[in-house]
């Protein structure tokens, strides 16, 4: 079997599919918007965000064609094989020179990211990024990145050569361990990007504390993170795991909503715990690794794979690179088909719990801020919406928050 044809095949389709989903998205904006969000943007903003939706489409598929080419040649012509042999005849330190030809070949896409967010971000006026800022966050990035993924290429190869064909579960459990301690320490790592500060004491801290307690969470804190440092757009999230969880709220979004639809949103964020939603996830990233797990004992067990790219031998960091790029590529879709419609469902179930809270009136006009805010498509393809929305669209969550609130009523 020709490894490489099918490898660059298998490349090909994944970015033809993901190039449709694009032009699928471009095409959105010639969409009538629904009634019941005709108000998000006037007839000015509305040119505006159709101009902005344009812009960023056009870039993403350029962007996307860019780091297509450069994976296809750097696998063509044999380029992680060639640049491994320049590190010294060991396992380890040639899968480190894979690993980080990988990462670097991400920096060739680095024009696409400035222009992206200090010339189209910036004519929109959303950017508050400095060019300090930005260089300073690709170096975090770039470090971040080539770490985890030698973490990750390291537990493959010795998960490998100490169990042989149990590699499946052992890879798979210890690809979930390293998700589930990535998670836990994410507040610790977005602390290299953010500053955060206490919420001020009065009317908010207390009914975002008494909302929560009333429900049973404690809130170890509540704290208000200088996103406005980046960007004008707004997010709101909780951060920690189990009943002891913290609030971050988005300076932007503590200037932009009221004291209610700040309340109404995490309303609908406390939907999801109750909801065990996070849990559920969890239970999908499982799925999700196992699924690695089996690809990464398939490759494994295919030394004709390696030679077929101008290896010698097996080499962890290359066998990531067709996980990742390649193989797990192709089937992220089927499994996120399946994902993102458990998601738009749970998205659901927390707005009713909102409803429920007698907070779905402002959980409306929050939802409609939001998308004013963030430049939000109001009218993507039904189909779109299917194959890789993980949300509802604002229009479909009215519809349902709507009908909550009459039923409430009734």
């Amino acid at each position: 079997m020709n490894y490489k044809l099918w490898a660059l095949v298998l490349l090909f389709l994944t970015f033809a599919y993901q190039s449709f989903l694009k032009l699928l998205a471009w095409r959105s904006a010639e969409n009538p918007v629904p009634p019941n969000v005709a108000d998000v943007y006037d007839p000015e903003t509305y040119r505006k965000w159709r101009a902005y939706h344009g812009e960023k489409s056009r870039l993403t598929l350029i962007e996307g064609a860019a780091s297509f080419l450069v994976q296809f040649i750097l696998l063509a012509v044999n380029a992680y094989a060639a640049f491994a042999g320049l590190f010294a005849e060991n396992v380890y330190t040639q899968m480190f020179g894979v690993l980080l030809l990988f990462t670097l070949s991400d920096l060739l896409l680095l024009p696409f990211h400035y222009y992206d967010t200090m010339r189209i971000e910036e004519k929109y006026g959303f950017n508050r990024t400095s060019k300090k800022t930005f260089w300073l966050d690709q170096v975090k990035e770039f470090l971040i990145g080539l770490g985890f993924i030698c973490f990750i290429g390291w537990l493959l190869g010795a998960a490998h050569r100490a169990l042989g064909d149990w590699l499946i579960l052992v890879f798979a459990a210890g690809m979930t361990a390293i998700m589930l301690f990535f998670s836990f320490l994410y507040p610790f790592f977005v602390k290299i990007f953010n500053k955060f500060t206490p919420l001020e004491d009065g009317e908010l801290k207390e009914r975002l504390t008494a909302l929560l307690e009333r429900n049973g969470y404690k809130v170890r804190a509540i704290q208000v993170m200088d996103a406005s440092r980046r960007s004008t757009k707004s997010n709101a999230y909780f951060m920690g795991f189990g009943k002891m969880k913290t609030i971050v709220l988005c300076d932007t979004l503590v200037q932009a909503m009221t004291p209610d639809e700040i309340c109404a949103i995490f309303a609908h964020e406390m939907g999801h715990g109750l909801h065990k939603d996070t849990l559920k996830n969890q239970l999908l990233t499982c799925l999700q690794m196992l699924i690695l797990g089996v690809l990464a004992f398939l490759t494994l067990r295919t030394p004709e794979i390696f030679t077929a790219f101008g290896f010698s031998q097996i080499n962890y960091g290359f066998a990531l690179v067709l996980i990742f790029s390649v193989e797990f590529a192709l089937i992220a879709p089927l499994f996120g088909l399946l994902a993102n419609y458990f998601s738009r469902r749970a998205e659901y179930r927390a707005d009713a719990q909102a409803v429920k809270e007698g907070c779905g009136g402002s959980l409306i006009s929050a939802l409609k801020k939001l998308a004013r805010e963030n430049f939000s498509n109001l009218a993507p393809s039904p189909l779109l919406v299917k194959l890789e929305y993980s949300h509802p669209t604002l229009s479909q969550r009215i519809d349902a928050i709507e009908s909550g609130k009459g039923a409430q009523s009734a």
